[in-house]
């Protein structure tokens, strides 16, 4: 059977669930007139990202209307998927695209494909994606979508028939003014393609500014594909920047090496930074004085992974995250660094190129010991904000340079770190807190400002 390989997320921005028998307890904080939708049905990334959120409200004062509205998704979709096999059998999965909030713009958030993918799952990415919009004031709201499938079990013909069927489903909500998708685990940019073209051809025009992540030969930017990684080491170099050390100064470890972490790794090393250890979903390898990047790269392109890398030791995954280095960049799924695992992090700064890679307890732990934490919708917002880049040229028409790309996402990066350091500072609270507290407040302020209808 024919296979495709899974990409790693583009983050624009992975998180295997477990279904309990018994449904877990509200998340806490969670406000007790909220729908039940805004609850999770199991511990996972959406008790997570409602425990995150009710910090924040807790710490503004908003009172438990305003916490029900951001705790609740705007709109969701949940569709059935039939899929005609190659071999002429039928399969049918499941797919949902759910918009958390529109208030600031139109939804904006990827689409995933992984066998593990559910509604909360979905709906905690969401929400991540409101905040991370906000954080580096973007004008959207976040939205996000997934199908139930394992892409490597599907052949390219099989896929690009999910894609235009799940495409055609959500069609009355998506749109470059209601919701635009962007690639995310599992799928890529010939993914988008095909959602651009389906949704083009039904509305009888050309539209590339449906989805971000394209490819150039219909309206994709240039810069896209390594922008997530790029804002990783902005977010790197500014948050070491406030102990006066620069990159060349740093030892780095990269858990997770596909699209992002790959990507990093390499502009990590081209910064002088030394990347000590790097690790795939087959294992790691570590070298003391930092890995060569671009033959990694290269060996990885002719083996399928990082294992077995000449001149390099193996190391497990769950060893690469408690590494003695300064910088531990988790760039693969979420929740890796849990309470088990935090207290022996000896890296001085975690910055998540992943989606809610460190759990709620965790993030307590590591902060107590004064780890600093770049918090994902921060350090890996480089991937949407170049996608809203992609978006403002298709709505234009007129293109950038790569040059003046790079230029204006280094300054959004350090124009939000900037910003969020100051929250901390002036709270005194870690830099997921400020953030949080800072997006949290706009995406309200907005909510304020336009009013309730009718």
């Amino acid at each position: 059977m024919a296979q495709t390989t899974t990409p790693s997320p583009s983050t624009d921005d992975p998180s295997p669930s477990t279904d309990d028998a018994t449904p877990a307890p509200p998340a806490a904080g969670v406000p007790a007139n909220a729908p039940d939708l805004a609850r999770p049905t199991h511990a996972g990334p959406l008790a997570t990202a409602q425990s995150q959120l009710a910090g924040a409200i807790e710490r503004l004062g908003y009172d438990a209307g305003m916490h029900a509205m951001l705790a609740t998704p705007r709109r969701e979709v949940n569709v059935a998927i039939p899929l005609r096999r190659d071999d002429g059998s039928t399969e049918l999965f499941h797919g949902f695209r759910v918009q958390h909030n529109v208030s600031r713009g139109p939804g904006k958030g990827g689409l995933r494909y992984h066998p593990s993918v559910d509604v909360d799952e979905v709906r905690a990415l969401a929400m991540w994606m409101t905040w991370k919009c906000a954080v580096v004031e973007l004008p959207y709201g976040g939205a996000k979508g997934g199908v139930a499938i394992d892409p490597r079990n599907y052949s390219q013909a099989e896929l690009e028939r999910v894609t235009r069927r799940y495409t055609s489903e959500i069609m009355p909500i998506i749109g470059p003014e209601r919701d635009i998708m962007a690639p995310d685990i599992g799928t890529d940019d010939q993914t988008m393609a095909w959602v651009m073209d389906t949704y083009s051809v039904n509305q009888g025009y050309t539209i590339p500014g449906v989805v971000t992540g394209k490819p150039l030969e219909v309206g994709g930017s240039l810069g896209r594909a390594t922008a997530t990684s790029r804002g990783v080491v902005h977010a790197t170099r500014a948050a070491i920047g406030e102990q006066g050390l620069s990159l060349a100064d740093v030892r780095v470890a990269v858990q997770g090496f596909g699209k992002v972490g790959s990507h990093a790794a390499d502009f990590f090393g081209d910064a002088g930074a030394r990347v000590e250890a790097v690790s795939d979903q087959y294992g790691g390898v570590y070298r003391s004085g930092g890995l060569d990047v671009p033959r990694l790269l290269a060996h990885v392109r002719e083996t399928g992974s990082v294992v077995g890398f000449a001149g390099s030791e193996p190391m497990d995954n769950a060893d690469l995250l408690t590494l003695d280095v300064d910088v531990l960049v988790p760039a693969a799924v979420e929740g890796v660094i849990t309470d088990v695992n935090a207290d022996q992090v000896k890296a001085r700064w975690v910055v998540e190129a992943a989606n809610g890679p460190t759990t709620a307890r965790a993030d307590a732990l590591l902060a107590e010991r004064g780890v600093v934490v770049v918090p994902d919708i921060l350090a890996n917002a480089g991937g949407v904000i170049v996608s809203y880049f992609e978006w403002v040229q298709a709505q234009q028409a007129y293109w950038w340079t790569e040059a003046e790309i790079e230029q204006r996402l280094e300054e959004r990066m350090i124009h939000a770190y900037d910003a969020v350091a100051q929250v901390a500072r002036r709270e005194k609270v870690a830099l997921r807190d400020a953030a949080l507290l800072l997006s949290v407040q706009r995406v309200a302020m907005a909510h304020k400002t336009r009013g309730l209808y009718p």
